[in-house]
């Protein structure tokens, strides 16, 4: 009898292990879902691989502020890799940032969005020859969350061109 509930546990447990990976095969479900309730997340791809800050100290921050007469959006995320720390933000310089509007992505002026890189002491920001969109799908100023999705195309340091795509954020500033 002991022989025979052994087996049978044995065979239970084999029976529901599973035999893949749980890892999810598309880069986008590593991604944060896209909330609108002020969640404080970011991500995106960046050259088809999923970005999305490592939950160190200073990884994710957030801002959205009045200054020099306009208001300021800023939403960062770093990652520390092996070959160093990689950040990437979007942005907006004296913009004030309003829901179901899509602001073109080109130069840190004032009056744009823009998208930047920063990887090993070298920042690129986006241009009018790489550029791209930020959509801001709800900005609540009562409740003080803006939630939103992006891409853009970004040329670094290097010379190297990369393709942000899928990025999404929700912050409560």
């Amino acid at each position: 009898m002991k022989k025979l509930l052994f087996s049978c546990f044995v065979l239970l447990a084999f029976m529901g292990s599973k035999c893949e990976d749980d890892t999810p095969k598309n880069p986008i479900d590593l991604l944060p879902p896209a909330t609108q309730t002020g969640e404080n997340t970011f991500g995106c791809l960046i050259d088809g691989e999923a970005f999305t800050p490592d939950g160190r100290p200073n990884s994710f921050n957030s801002t959205y502020i009045f200054s020099d007469g306009g208001y300021d959006l800023i939403v960062r995320g770093t990652c520390t890799k092996v070959d160093g720390v990689l950040s990437l933000s979007i942005g907006t310089k004296n913009l004030t940032v309003i829901s179901g509007r899509v602001y073109s992505m080109l130069s840190r002026i004032n009056g744009n969005a823009y998208g930047t890189t920063y990887r090993s002491s070298n920042i690129s920001y986006t241009s009018p020859e790489y550029s791209g969109e930020l959509f801001i799908s709800k900005h609540d100023s009562i409740n003080q969350i803006i939630s939103g999705t992006f891409w853009y195309d970004i040329k670094d340091a290097f010379g190297d061109v990369h393709q942000i795509r899928e990025g999404r954020f929700d912050i409560k500033y």
